[in-house]
């Protein structure tokens, strides 16, 4: 599985990517709860962060293997 990082959550990584392979297919909050153990800056972050996986986000019922490209989307302002 590869887990991509854009804008602040890149700064609050120290990476735009993160590989690993999990054992089994994971849910979001299995997902979520191996992140914030690697990264735990991200913890501020996850109330406002979409999940996609491969290039759609991620409904809530999603599941992720390790075949999958993850992104954290944050929020997008414009101006």
């Amino acid at each position: 599985m590869r887990v991509l990082f854009f804008a602040q959550l890149k700064d609050a990584t120290g990476c735009d990517a993160f590989e690993f392979a999990p054992p089994a297919p994971l849910d979001a909050a299995q997902l979520w709860a191996l992140l914030l153990e690697k990264f735990p800056q991200l913890s501020k972050h996850r109330p406002h962060v979409r999940l996609s996986r491969n290039w759609e986000y991620a409904a809530a019922d999603a599941r992720f293997s390790d075949q999958d490209e993850v992104a954290l989307i944050p929020p997008v302002s414009g101006g």
